[in-house]
């Protein structure tokens, strides 16, 4: 089974989740129904607080590296 995640506009969430409550098999999760384990966060923050500027590449960079692989 394949999974996709997307992101449509809040004005058509509920006709997008009704439409795919039809589907057999699709398994319909919202962000409210999704938690961050605590122990994420905790790394998480604990990383921002170790960051150096040096550390991080510009945007721009990481679009080209990208758009050349």
């Amino acid at each position: 089974m394949k999974q996709v995640t997307i992101s449509i506009p809040e004005s058509f969430y509920k006709t997008f989740v009704a439409f795919f409550r039809h589907i057999p098999d699709a398994k319909i999760e919202s962000e409210e129904t999704l938690s961050v384990p605590e122990w994420h966060k905790t790394e998480t923050l604990k990383r921002i607080q170790n960051a150096k500027p040096e550390d991080f590449i510009p945007w721009k960079k990481v679009k080209k590296q990208l758009r050349n692989k």
